[in-house]
């Protein structure tokens, strides 16, 4: 047999361990759909059959819907593919089911079928299936937990390094219920300073000696497995200790200390049995699915908003028309999404000036420039509502970093080391630094760096649900004294 051949089959025994892994994973789905579609028969059986005398067409469509969306829902929002205690578990169990809901109710307003359906069964399924839901989840979680504890073998474990990720993992590690690995202390490497006092006053996680001593360290702790978490310009020390273990029958993990950089969406990822590490990737390539749902809420939402608020946005642009010169809207050149360029619309609160080619300046604190109205409106941001219009044309997003005029992104990039991450997502009408309070002009440079660490904030936090809470609290927040 070849090495080519002997490797792709190493490969493929590794994608089938992960395959068997997942299979508690697909097991919880299951459960939950069979729960809620069989709950869904019986109430419509009972309520509704029995008058009918059959199984009603459009519940039959119901059910597959459900299922369709419930599985996607639930596969993209994680539920339970990440770790975490039981009443994290909970917690985003119950998100995924609200969100279930409230598309289906979201479908049935759109196509105007949510008449042909009983409201009491509708209610009693959403109570009734999340009561059941919760029950068996639990039921899982500590079945699953016992079988583990009981059918592992504790593994005892060695971190070399001594600092701020070293600590990281043996709190993370320690802390998992899930993990059979438990880190019995530290291991400095050869250019970290080794105090007795260190070893004596850090009970809980010792210093258990110097790396020279590692064989030694192995041999009285019954060493299985080292986690190597030194920072990445030491990370020669990993190829030496690599060698030098090869006859001590452990474990080798090398955690490398990525988080010193400055990161965009990072994830570790497999392909063809090579590991992958994504420092800078944009949401919209590596979650696809997700964005799809991001973009069909914020065009649903724009659209409705648009249709609700049609007669007072009409009375906004009257009013600016009959008390100043110029145009209703204001439009001015953005940068957005993989940095092109679009343009942004407003209404226009100030009077018409002219401003030096390649100079925008920012409105001030009681700026002459701004008209009566126009303070009011910058006041309660509904100078922003025409936005609407490119969050429907596709050029903007309900939430994401705000966009910046263009000569102000030139001056920002050269001074300001993560600002050009904002342009790997659409940007938004509100974000989650608009929530925080980062509103009004960016006089010192300290304020617009706090936007951008927001900006990246929400990048590598992003989820559909955050997107949900930021459009909450962003009413709350209007009577900012920052904002003018």
């Amino acid at each position: 047999m070849s090495i080519s051949q002997s490797y792709d089959q190493l490969g493929r025994r590794r994608q089938l361990l992960k395959k068997r892994e997942s299979l508690v994973y697909s097991f919880q789905i299951l459960v939950d759909l069979l729960l809620t579609t069989g709950l869904l028969y019986i109430l419509v059986d009972i309520k509704v059959g029995s008058v009918m005398g059959e199984f009603p067409d459009n519940y039959r469509i119901l059910l597959v819907t459900a299922v369709l969306i419930q599985f996607i829902i639930y596969s993209v929002y994680g539920v339970y593919r990440r770790a975490g205690s039981l009443y994290q578990g909970c917690y985003r169990l119950s998100v995924a089911w609200a969100l279930f809901l409230a598309v289906l109710v979201s479908i049935g307003f759109v196509t105007k079928v949510s008449e042909s359906f009983s409201r009491e069964v509708f209610l009693l399924w959403a109570v009734i299936g999340y009561i059941l839901q919760m029950v068996a989840y639990a039921v899982m979680y500590r079945t699953i937990g016992v079988l583990r504890d009981y059918f592992s073998d504790r593994t005892e474990c060695l971190v070399v390094g001594r600092g701020r990720l070293a600590e990281h993992l043996w709190r993370s590690v320690n802390s998992n219920k899930w993990l059979p690995d438990t880190i019995v202390g530290f291991v400095a490497y050869n250019d970290e300073y080794v105090d007795e006092n260190d070893r004596r006053e850090k009970l809980n996680a010792p210093l258990l000696g110097d790396i020279k001593d590692i064989k030694k360290i192995i041999d009285e702790y019954d060493i299985k497995r080292i986690y190597i978490a030194v920072p990445l310009d030491q990370s020669g020390h990993v190829e030496g200790l690599h060698v030098d273990l090869l006859d001590a029958n452990v474990d080798l993990i090398w955690v490398p200390d990525i988080y010193a950089m400055k990161l965009l969406n990072h994830s570790i990822r497999e392909v063809g049995g090579l590991p992958l590490i994504f420092l800078n990737e944009s949401p919209i390539t590596s979650t696809r699915t997700g964005i799809f749902f991001k973009a069909l809420m914020d065009r649903f939402v724009a659209i409705s908003a648009l249709l609700v608020l049609a007669p007072f946005l009409i009375a906004i642009g009257g009013i600016i028309k009959f008390t100043s010169k110029g145009p209703v809207f204001f439009k001015q050149d953005r940068h957005g999404w993989d940095g092109t360029v679009f343009k942004i619309w407003k209404f226009r609160t100030m009077y018409l000036h002219d401003e030096n080619a390649g100079e925008v300046k920012q409105a001030t604190r009681n700026d002459s420039r701004v008209t009566p109205i126009g303070a009011f409106l910058r006041r309660t941001s509904i100078d922003e509502l025409p936005q609407l219009i490119n969050v429907l044309i596709g050029d903007m997003s309900l939430v994401g970093p705000r966009p910046h005029a263009v000569a102000h992104n030139n001056y920002y990039d050269d001074h300001i080391e993560s600002y050009l991450l904002r342009h790997r997502i659409k940007p938004g009408i509100t974000g989650l630094a608009q929530i925080n309070g980062c509103r009004g002009e960016t006089e010192v440079m300290d304020k617009m760096r706090q936007r951008v660490e927001y900006d990246v904030a929400y990048i590598n936090n992003w989820s559909l649900w955050l997107d949900i809470k930021i459009l909450i609290k962003t009413p709350l927040t209007l009577l900012s004294e920052d904002i003018y």
